[in-house]
């Protein structure tokens, strides 16, 4: 990440949060069936995947919080702009996997350290991520989807590590009450009487890393 990134405090984000420091995992299910959070929340099963909208930092803001800053050499030494008016498309789409919620984990969701009129709201750039389910995957690579992951006992059973992040110096949100209305994968699937997730017990985790902002995971042998 260059020097002149100024983001929230967070590492990373697995779920919906929908208690202070406790969230819904994220998990991709079929749109159309019911569980996803779109569904949950709209009633409606219309866009699927995941939106991202990312907001600038008003160039006046940014350069009274950062004076000694070149953004403009920064941007053109490590990030040269891309070519204008380039689209990637995939002929005949199908976008009908969405995101439900699923178990409950802890992770803590840090606010926003700057404040809320320092972004520029009218300059937004939103971007759309489509999940591809296997048979998607296949219309799209050619190949065959990639193996099925580890289920979170077996990810314990070989003995690998799960990591706590935590930042003294950051505020947690409280989580939306929205979001803690939403019933769970496996809710969901008792109401249909269906089993979505049959390898979903609960697990009690041992092998805990706590890593803070100065600390960085990396791969390595464990």
């Amino acid at each position: 990440m260059p020097k002149n990134s100024r983001i929230p405090e967070q590492s990373w984000l697995d779920g919906y949060c929908i208690e202070k420091d406790i969230i819904r995992q994220f998990v991709a299910m079929p749109l159309g069936s019911g569980y996803s959070a779109e569904e949950q929340i709209t009633g409606d099963a219309e866009h699927g995947g995941i939106q991202i909208i990312v907001y600038p930092m008003k160039p006046e803001i940014f350069e009274k919080r950062f004076p000694k800053i070149d953004l403009e050499e920064e941007s053109r030494t490590r990030y040269p702009m891309a070519s204008p008016n380039v689209c990637y498309s995939l002929s005949e789409p199908s976008f009908d996997m969405g995101l439900a919620p699923g178990g409950k984990m802890h992770q803590e969701i840090y606010d926003d350290p700057f404040d809320f009129d320092d972004w520029d709201q009218n300059a937004g750039s939103r971007c759309f991520i489509h999940i591809a389910n296997s048979l998607m995957w296949r219309a799209i690579t050619g190949n065959n989807a990639p193996t099925v992951p580890f289920t979170a006992k077996e990810y314990t059973d070989h003995d690998l590590p799960w990591f706590d992040y935590y930042d003294d110096n950051s505020i947690t949100l409280d989580g939306s009450s929205v979001l803690n209305k939403m019933k769970s994968v496996i809710q969901k699937g008792h109401e249909k009487c269906e089993n979505p997730l049959p390898k979903n017990e609960t697990l009690a985790f041992e092998k805990i890393v706590k890593i803070k902002p100065a600390n960085q995971v990396r791969e390595g042998v464990f």
